[in-house]
C-alpha cells in the first residue's frame, strides 16, 4: 500500500546541513537534474560534479519524484539558497517545519547520529514518512525511541549507500565459493561515528545478521574494531581518520577461496539507495528489514562504547 498521496509525482523535502557532508546538493540532482556549469564551478564538494557529469541525461535522474522543499539547517558550510540554484529545486523555507503540508516525504540529508532523533521528530508526529541518512542514532536511547516508533507504524527508513555498492553486489548474492568465512575485513576513513555505519552496512548483507560483539581497542581517530558473528567469521573494520584513499577495500577469506576488492561506483550506491526509499513509498514494504538497521546501530554504539571504555568486549545483547 502507497505510503504517499501523490504516487506519481512525489514531491520531497531535502532538510539538514552538517559538516563534509554534500548530500543535499548531490541526493537533490539525482531527483531534479542540476545546473551543470554552476555545480562543476561550485559545488564545495569537488567530489560530487566530477561523478554526476560522467553520467547520461537519460539515466541520471530517478523517475516519479522531485526535490520541490529544501532547508539547511545546520553548519555545513553552504545555504539552501546556493544548493537550490545548483540541484534545481523550487522552494527555499526558512524552518524544516514548514514543508508540512507541502511535501509528502521528508530526507533528513545529516550524518550526526545524536540529532536525528530531534530533526526527524516533527516530521514522524506529521505522519511523514522520513528517510534518515546513516547512521540513523549513535546512542542507545535515541534508538529505542526509533525502535517504538516504527513498532507503532510509523514509516522511516535508514541505510548507508555502501548497502548497495555495485563492486560489492555478487558477494551479497552468494560467497558459496568461498566456502565458509572465516575473516572479514573493510576500511574507511573519518569518524567511526559517521563513517564506520559505511563499513558496517557493506559488509552486512554479505554476512547477514547475528553479530554477537564488537571490540575498539583504537582511538577517536584510529578505530580498530574486532567483530564477532555467529556464523564463525571474525570482522576487522578500520575507520582511520585521514584514510581518504583507502575506502571502501573489502577482503573475503573463506574455507575454500578468497577475494579482494573495492567500492568505486558512487553514483550507482547512491541513486540505488534513493530508489529503495522511492520503492518504499510507493509499497510500502521496507527493501530490507528494519531490525537488520536496528542490529547494525548496535554494532555502532558498541563500537563507540568499547572505545570509551579501554577496549572492552562489548556484547551486542548490553545495548
Amino acid at each position: 500500500m502507497s505510503l504517499v498521496k501523490h504516487p506519481q509525482a512525489i514531491r520531497l523535502a531535502m532538510i539538514g546541513s552538517t559538516p563534509g557532508n554534500g548530500h543535499p546538493y548531490s541526493w537533490s540532482a539525482m531527483f531534479n537534474g542540476y545546473n551543470r556549469e554552476l555545480m562543476t564551478r561550485e559545488c564545495p564538494f569537488a567530489g560530487i560534479p566530477q561523478y554526476l557529469n560522467k553520467q547520461p541525461l537519460d539515466t541520471l535522474t530517478i523517475a516519479g519524484a522531485k526535490v520541490t522543499h529544501i532547508c539547511c539547517v545546520g553548519d555545513g558550510g553552504f545555504t539552501a539558497e546556493h544548493v537550490a540554484q545548483c540541484a534545481l529545486i523550487p522552494q527555499v523555507v526558512a524552518k524544516p517545519t514548514d514543508v508540512i503540508g507541502h511535501v509528502d516525504a521528508v530526507v533528513i540529508a545529516t550524518d550526526i547520529g545524536h540529532e536525528h532523533v530531534a530533526r526527524a521528530r516533527p516530521f514522524v508526529e506529521a505522519g511523514l514518512p522520513v528517510f534518515i541518512d546513516k547512521p540513523l542514532t549513535d546512542n542507545a536511547p535515541d534508538l529505542k525511541i526509533f525502535q517504538d516508533w516504527v513498532a507503532a507504524g510509523k514509516p522511516i527508513m535508514s541505510s548507508s549507500s555502501m548497502r548497495y555498492t555495485k563492486e560489492f553486489l555478487p558477494y551479497r548474492l552468494s560467497t558459496r565459493e568461498l566456502g565458509d568465512l572465516r575473516f572479514v575485513s573493510i576500511t574507511t576513513p573519518k569518524s567511526w561515528e559517521t563513517y564506520g555505519i559505511h563499513a558496517l552496512e557493506a559488509i552486512y548483507p554479505i554476512l547477514g545478521p547475528g553479530f554477537i560483539s564488537a571490540r575498539n581497542t583504537g582511538t577517536r581517530d584510529r578505530n580498530i574494531v574486532h567483530l564477532k558473528h555467529q556464523g564463525g567469521a571474525d570482522i576487522i573494520v578500520v575507520a582511520s581518520a585521514d584514510m581518504y584513499g583507502s575506502f571502501g577495500c573489502l577482503q573475503l577469506c573463506g574455507t575454500a577461496g578468497k577475494v579482494q576488492t573495492v567500492s568505486g561506483d558512487s553514483f550507482y550506491a547512491f541513486k540505488t539507495q534513493l530508489e529503495a526509499f522511492i520503492s518504499y513509498l510507493r509499497t510500502g514494504f521496507y527493501p530490507f528489514p528494519f531490525a537488520e538497521t536496528v542490529e547494525l546501530m548496535q554494532l555502532v554504539i558498541a563500537g563507540i562504547r568499547s572505545r570509551d571504555e579501554g577496549g572492552r568486549e562489548v556484547l551486542l545483547t548490553e545495548i
